[in-house]
Parts: structure tokens; sequence; C-alpha cells
């Protein structure tokens, strides 16, 4: 990895630290910066900080680094995400295993996430993606282990105002909790994801949240935006 790549890392670093200190905050804003860096084709590196609130749980900070395995581009789903920067989104397979830490808010025990997922890409049609991502957080804390299934179904396409490339997306992700034995939460998500130049994209989206593993259930709505810096 070159000089310049380690610069962005350093750069992004100290974005990730000055997040942090958000995580003591009960908004239901969520920010996030994810930066991606291709390290050799069909192998990148992304690191990412943000705030989240999933499952029930209150918000809190999350960052860690991620190493995602390609499968090779099939030209139909080239030809679907043409605008997109993520160079992911053409190929049919992206394998990855992230870790994550998680400080408490009150000051008590951290969570140490690690983050096995598989992701599947379909073209339905020339201008529909649907994406299938199956995930596991495997989480450790204070000598106990809980981990939970995720399954994301998205479907997105891209639009136009004049020379500008958007896209928009939907999706549905249900949550298997093992401390509850069921299906104790369901995310629902719409956005847009907007290219800013070459290596920038924004992502505001709305999350919409259904808890049942708690007494009263949980109704969550919730507002994010995702910086992602692609090198």
């Amino acid at each position: 990895m070159g000089g310049t790549r380690w610069l962005k890392l350093v750069v992004t670093g100290g974005l990730i630290c000055a997040c942090l200190p958000m995580h003591a905050q009960s908004s239901e804003f969520l920010p996030e910066i994810d930066l991606y860096t291709k390290v050799r084709d069909g192998v990148r590196f992304q690191l990412q900080a943000k705030q989240t609130r999933e499952a029930g749980e209150p918000v809190q900070a999350e960052v860690g680094p991620t190493v995602d395995l390609y499968a090779h581009s099939w030209i139909r789903l080239a030809e679907v995400n043409k605008f997109d920067l993520d160079d992911a989104k053409p190929r049919p397979l992206v394998l990855s295993l992230g870790y994550r830490y998680l400080p408490e808010a009150n000051g008590g025990a951290a969570t140490n996430r690690m983050e096995p997922v598989g992701t599947a890409r379909f073209p339905v049609t020339t201008r529909l993606l649907l994406t299938d991502r199956n995930r596991f957080d495997l989480d450790w804390k204070s000598g106990g282990f809980t981990w939970r299934y995720r399954n994301r179904v998205q479907i997105e396409g891209p639009f136009a105002i004049r020379s500008y490339h958007m896209k928009a997306y939907a999706s549905v992700e249900p949550f298997y909790q093992s401390q509850y034995g069921k299906w104790s939460d369901t995310a629902i998500y719409a956005g847009c994801l907007l290219p800013i130049g070459r290596h920038v994209q924004l992502d505001p989206y709305y999350e919409h949240q259904n808890n049942t593993g708690k007494r009263p259930n949980q109704q969550l709505n919730q507002f994010g935006l995702v910086l992602g810096l692609y090198f």
C-alpha cells in the first residue's frame, strides 16, 4: 500500500476519532463514515466509524476494519451499476470479514464484535439490482457471548436529473437474536446514493425499526447519512 493510501487512512482515522464522542448522545440521527481502498484486484480494505441503533439497543458508536474478497465482475451487473462508485456492486458475490469495537455509552464494558458477511447480487432487469446480504454479528461482552443473524434484501435502480446520475433503493432486514431465541427485529430502509466526483458518495436514508425482543415493543424512526470514500 503506497504512501498516498496510508495518508488517506490517517485522515479517515482522524475523522473517526472526531465521531467517537457522539456515542453518548440520544439523537436518532445516525452519521457514518466508510473508507474503501483496493489492496489488489479482488481484495478491498474498509474502515468504518458510525453511530448505530439496531435490534432495540441504545444509540452507540461502532468502529473497525473489514476485508472484502470479490468474485469476478459480471458484465450485466456492471451495466446496472454504471454510475455507482462502489466497485463491489458489479461482483455477483462478495465475502467479508470485519471486526467492530462498540464502547458502552455509560462507561460499562465494551462489546467486541466479529462480522462474517456474504453478499450476493443479481440483475433483475437492465435497470434494477437485487442484493441479498447475509450477516452474523458475533458479540463478546464481559465474558459472555451472544449472536444475531441479519438478512438484508435490497432493490435499487438508477435515475438521472439531466446529466446527474443517482440511485434510489429500498430494503428490508429481519434480525434473529440468540438471547431471545426468535426473530425479534425488522428494519425497513429507503434512501438514495448521491455520487460527488470520482471518490465521494453520500447516502442519506430513512430507517424504521419494529423491535419485539423487549416489552413493550419499540417503534423507532431514524434518519442516517453515510459518507462513502472510494480510493
